[in-house]
């Protein structure tokens, strides 16, 4: 039951991070797109590829929250926590 409880609680931590992750991606698109007299080419580049990091890394997070909601589903004690929750 600790372990389910562990990858329960990991699962939900790399839910919020990939979801943070794209909300910081968004603002930063949004500085992309909302035109300004002051942005330079480097600056509009810089902010897009941070973009791009974030929402890889959001992925990356989706991806490993998906694996423990994998392993969750394997065991029974897993799918026990998963109806309780």
């Amino acid at each position: 039951m600790q372990k389910a409880k562990e990858y329960y609680e990991k699962m939900v931590d790399y839910k919020q991070y990939a979801k943070v992750l794209l909300a910081i991606s968004a603002f930063f698109y949004l500085g992309v797109l909302i035109p300004t007299l002051e942005k330079n080419q480097m600056e509009v580049m810089l902010m897009m590829i941070i973009t791009t990091v974030f929402l890889a890394g959001a992925v990356l997070f989706l991806l490993r929250s998906k694996s423990y909601y994998k392993k969750l589903l394997e065991t029974e004690e897993g799918q026990d926590f998963l109806i309780k929750k």
